[in-house]
């Protein structure tokens, strides 16, 4: 397999209002997990942390150059692997111990980190024998109703399980923009997880649906508009009945 150097690893992308999309180019699409970085007055605030298996504080040192929150959507591998870089950390109640104590099994790395991830790996080979998620415990706890005060934003936090049951996703009421995380996003939904409930995943995506939303960042793919949003939310409902 193709070897890339490590500062080869990121793609950093500005969007608008203070909003980068951080993501791992050489990890295939279904797999790459989107990292927005949301910039501040008083801090930043970075949703998700990627696969860790290079360093975003090496490759990207701009990123702690000013106060940062790292959150976690949820605790699955490709979303939590880089959160023993920050020192303020952020879950739900209900995946708390999975970021203290990722297992291979709880946050899923067992079962797909392998060849089927990757373009490219980088620097040296990787040893997927080798390959765990390091403990990150949460130095505290978000939950419905929480908000997230960045000086001259307010991120408030909107407890959606259905893919997992500590499942966050935020809102900028402001903006209309919502950072879904992985309850929904432009692509093929993961609904069936060891720990996925369809009944949750069908109030999260109902009361999403009643939002006033103009503009998603998924946790995977690219972001879309709020009319789409509800046109997959539409088609989600009928197809499961």
């Amino acid at each position: 397999m193709k070897i890339v150097s490590r500062d080869q690893w990121f793609e950093v992308k500005q969007l608008s209002d203070g909003i980068r999309l951080i993501h791992e180019p050489y990890i295939r699409p279904f797999y790459r997990c989107n990292l927005w970085h949301i910039q501040g007055r008083d801090k930043d605030l970075l949703l998700d942390s990627g696969s860790g298996l290079v360093s975003l504080r090496e490759q990207l040192p701009w990123i702690t150059e000013r106060p940062l929150v790292a959150v976690a959507s949820h605790c699955h591998f490709d979303h939590i692997a880089g959160h023993h870089e920050f020192a303020e950390r952020l879950v739900h109640p209900a995946e708390a111990d999975i970021l203290a104590a990722p297992d291979g099994e709880n946050d899923l790395s067992r079962a797909f980190v392998g060849d089927d991830m990757f373009e490219a790996h980088p620097d040296c080979p990787l040893c997927y024998a080798e390959y765990r998620v390091k403990a990150a415990p949460a130095t505290g706890m978000i939950e419905e109703g929480d908000v997230l005060d960045l000086g001259n934003r307010v991120l408030q936090v909107l407890h959606t399980p259905g893919h997992s049951p500590g499942g966050i996703s935020l809102y900028e009421a402001a903006t209309e923009t919502l950072f879904s995380g992985d309850i929904i996003y432009d692509g093929p939904l993961i609904e069936d997880a060891y720990h996925s409930n369809l009944d949750d995943y069908a109030r999260s995506l109902q009361r999403l649906r009643e939002l006033p939303i103009r503009t998603v960042h998924g946790g995977h793919f690219g972001s879309f508009s709020g009319e789409h949003l509800r046109t997959m939310i539409d088609e989600w409902q009928r197809s499961h009945g």
